[in-house]
């Protein structure tokens, strides 16, 4: 195998887990968005008596509240009764973890970028 069909591949690889990465984030960004528009949708929560709830899709029903306690999955299909403000309280934890990955996904892709600035000045290096 030539220099060339080395680096060739290396780039391959540096562009497919730059893709990885990059599409790791995108879904943390997709989720920080969703938790936030549940946090939202607590707050108007505390004030109604009606609400529309989903029972498939692009279906829904009115409901009326009987209570301000929520059931919440808390992972691996458990599911507890929470006030709202618990409720609120908990998904503010997992915007804070999800922000703490996207950070490290942040650092990753900064590494790769050097890593690939590296290898593209070590092959002109080479080449001269």
């Amino acid at each position: 195998m030539t220099n060339e069909q080395e680096l060739i591949i290396k780039f391959q690889e540096f562009e497919k887990r730059i893709q990885q990465t990059q599409q790791q984030k995108e879904a943390i960004e997709q989720a920080l968005i969703e938790l936030n528009l549940i946090k939202e949708g607590l707050n108007d929560l505390k004030e109604k008596k009606e609400i529309l709830t989903q029972i498939g899709k692009g279906i829904f029903a009115k409901a009326k509240l009987n209570s301000k306690e929520l059931i919440v999955n808390v992972g691996e299909k458990i599911f507890v009764k929470k006030s709202i403000k618990d409720t609120k309280k908990l998904i503010n934890e997992q915007i804070i973890k999800l922000n703490q990955a996207k950070k490290e996904l942040d650092k990753i892709l900064e590494e790769l970028d050097q890593e690939l600035t590296k290898t593209m000045l070590d092959s002109q290096k080479k080449k001269d």
